[in-house]
């Protein structure tokens, strides 16, 4: 699979579905029964991947930032978060 392919698929998981994959890797890599070659693959996909979940739990604190108050501070909506 190219780096283009593989960048796509996780980009296209979801915040949890991340992790999981994440945490197996970790897993993989902690159980030093890997071949160095197959390890820094594995790695480079864990990289990938810590970055889209950041990037993920960015994006959601944005939104959480924009929930609009009413005069007495409840919640009453929200607005698009910009991400520029």
């Amino acid at each position: 699979m190219s780096d283009t392919a593989v960048a796509e698929k996780i980009n296209a998981m979801s915040f949890e579905d991340a992790m999981k994959a994440l945490e197996t890797i970790v897993d993989q890599l902690d159980s030093g029964d890997i071949p160095l070659e197959k390890s820094i693959a594995i790695y480079e996909r864990g990289a990938a991947l810590q970055k889209h979940c950041e990037e993920k739990l960015r994006q959601a604190e944005m939104r959480v930032q924009k929930i609009v108050a009413d005069g007495d501070g409840n919640a009453k909506g929200s607005e698009p978060a910009s991400f520029e």
